[in-house]
């Protein structure tokens, strides 16, 4: 049996869940009322309700995020609504706290968040065998380290391949309460990353002023899907639930068109979903919202990942400016710029900048920089104004199911047999008497052909069949007839036939791969606590909103690595370190300042607030 492979799209809202769909989705992740980790992206128990029975259709799955940490005064309300959610038939529930592990549940499938310590198979393990099915693995981790989790539990593994990537380990940022009680754990993330910073060395000299330091470039894996999938990926993941539709669309197409190329013929892997997309238009990433691409550790730590410039998207590349004619630019490609794109550039003061295109005129464009800007500088588009409106449009994608037509005669009249790609029935009949057409000649193409106007249908006829024992006449009403009947009977079939996985949580009570757990856990509940106690774990520190020592203390770990940025390593960069720079480093934005630790072993950076006393290791 082939192995299902699938592209799971973000949905902020029900609208942008299908056309995530539309453009080839094999899943969407939505969020509830309540507990998301997007408080912007939001919907109503009946907006997901329609979310459902739409995907359902094509055998898509709806995943519902509940991957805030919870109070105890939450619990109630959280499982309520989980109730609600498995009623609608929502596919599986996307979770960070443990606490619904330990709930009263109906068996709805339960993934495991990225926030949940996600980055190693003991980890992982232990949640698929507490009943996880899905394991949504940390944005750090390499191809081998992803096989390795893979070759220790059979769970299936999710993954992000494209979209912003979270500087810290996920789940355990807290700058965002540190900087002013909004929690990112809470679904209210400030962005504190994406901050313009000073970098201040050991002796109090600024190194660098006024960059976006721990802002990183945004993720793209499209060309490593088939790697991935050997090493055990089995849903590919797009971040974006607070991202327009344009870039839903645009990003989903990309990524179909990329892994239909590798499932095409493969022996061992298959679409997770059912029908095709006919597209309008050429999907290209590097047209929606990017900072430039990095593939962030999956081959290992290879190359500056660092969007210091600015935290704004880049877009796509266009060409060098030539040079400035009176209130016009001289630009490489201009041809590709239209009226009303927004341009991304450098200005002559090392700052990002942008503006709109007013005109272009051959290589001329025309635009107001608010500074100037020095020949040779790379222009960008970021946003492309003709490619927008054309993916907002409704027919930019079309999804069909694939479905054969059957036309036969009965002793009273006609019936139409649709089959779909999945097997499904359905049948229409008409009682009409059997009268040759005129000149007794075959009207055999011209019911073929209206039996194929499908029209707004999920359908498309791919192969009609017409067997008549005598050229027997059928108004075109009646062929409409048949068909418009056998489809929407085909709909409601697929949609009883639809079969959703189950499961029932059981309590476990195997080891937790650790017995102390420190704020990072984020345990803020008694339910939470309760779960890893029968675990074995002996001592929990409060989750950090619940105890936060202002001033003092670790608001992130991260893989990324500002010594490597600037060339410093001591380990990657010993062949041209040259002077070693002087420790602590501090970040500081207004009057908010943090000391950064670097711990070369694990290949870490840690972030601490200003008053933290830290001791430092010898490279």
């Amino acid at each position: 049996m082939k192995t299902k492979v699938e592209i799971l799209a973000p949905a902020k809202n029900l609208e942008q869940g299908m056309a995530a769909i539309n453009a080839g989705a094999d899943a969407v992740y939505i969020g509830a009322p309540l507990f998301g980790a997007r408080s912007n992206a939001t919907n109503s128990i009946e907006d997901v309700a329609e979310m459902v029975k739409y995907a359902h259709l094509f055998r898509a799955q709806v995943f519902v995020v509940i991957n805030t940490i919870l109070y105890d005064n939450e619990l109630e309300e959280c499982r309520k609504m989980i109730y609600q959610l498995y009623e609608i038939g929502v596919d599986a529930l996307i979770v960070q706290d443990m606490a619904i592990m330990e709930m009263d549940l109906p068996p709805i499938v339960i993934h495991a968040s990225t926030q949940a310590n996600n980055r190693d198979p003991k980890h992982v393990k232990f949640l698929a065998d507490a009943g996880m099915k899905r394991v949504v693995l940390a944005r750090e981790l390499n191809l081998h380290q992803i096989k390795e989790i893979h070759d220790a539990t059979p769970v299936e593994l999710e993954f992000f391949v494209s979209g912003a990537l979270c500087v810290s380990f996920s789940g355990n940022c807290y700058m965002s309460v540190a900087n002013g009680e909004r929690s990112a754990n809470r679904g209210s993330c400030a962005q504190n990353c994406r901050l313009p910073y000073n970098l201040v060395d050991g002796n109090g000299d600024t190194l660098i002023a006024n960059s976006h330091l721990l802002s990183i470039k945004d993720l793209d894996l499209s060309d490593h899907l088939p790697q991935l999938i050997e090493a055990g990926v089995v849903s590919f993941k797009i971040e974006g639930r607070l991202k327009d539709v344009v870039y839903v669309k645009n990003n989903t197409s990309y990524l179909r068109k990329k892994l239909d190329s590798f499932l095409e013929g493969n022996e061992k892997y298959v679409k997770a979903s059912s029908g095709r997309t006919l597209y309008n238009f050429e999907p290209q990433m590097d047209r929606s919202f990017n900072r430039g691409y990095t593939d962030y550790f999956a081959n290992e730590r290879k190359e500056s990942i660092g969007s210091w410039e600015s935290p704004k998207s880049k877009g796509q590349i266009i060409g060098k400016l030539i040079q400035t004619k009176g209130n016009a630019y001289q630009i490489e490609n201009a041809n590709k710029l239209n009226n009303g794109d927004g341009l991304y550039f450098l200005n002559d003061e090392g700052v990002a900048d942008g503006a709109l295109v007013n005109k272009v005129e051959g290589d001329l464009v025309y635009f107001h920089a608010p500074k100037s800007i020095a020949n040779g500088t790379s222009i960008f588009r970021n946003s492309d104004a003709a490619f927008n409106k054309l993916v907002e449009r409704e027919d930019s994608t079309i999804r069909k199911i694939s479905t054969k037509l059957s036309l036969t005669e009965t002793t009273d009249g006609f019936q139409l047999l649709v089959t779909d790609e999945d097997g499904c029935e359905s049948f229409a009949t008409c009682i009409h008497p059997k009268e040759k057409t005129k000149n007794n000649e075959s009207i055999i193409p011209n019911i073929k052909t209206n039996l194929a106007k499908t029209g707004n249908t999920p359908y498309i006829a791919d192969e009609i069949e017409v067997e008549f024992s005598g050229n027997w006449f059928l108004p075109i009403s009646k062929i409409n007839e048949l068909r418009r009947t056998a489809l929407e009977q085909l709909t409601q079939i697929r949609l009883k036939s639809y079969h959703r996985e189950e499961h029932q949580l059981v309590k476990t009570d195997h080891p937790y791969p650790v017995e102390k757990l420190d704020f990072t856990y984020n345990v803020a509940n008694k339910l939470a606590r309760k779960f890893y106690e029968r675990h074995g774990v002996t001592e929990i520190e409060k989750a950090f909103e619940l105890q936060w020592d202002p001033g003092k203390s670790r608001v992130m770990v991260t893989k990324y690595c500002v010594k490597y940025e600037l060339g410093k390593c001591p380990k990657y960069h010993k062949e041209t370190l040259g002077t070693k720079v002087k420790e602590p480093l501090t970040l500081t934005h207004g009057t908010n300042a943090y000391k950064l630790k670097f711990n070369c072993k694990p290949c870490e950076m840690e972030i601490w607030e200003k008053d933290a006393e830290l001791e430092f290791e010898e490279d």
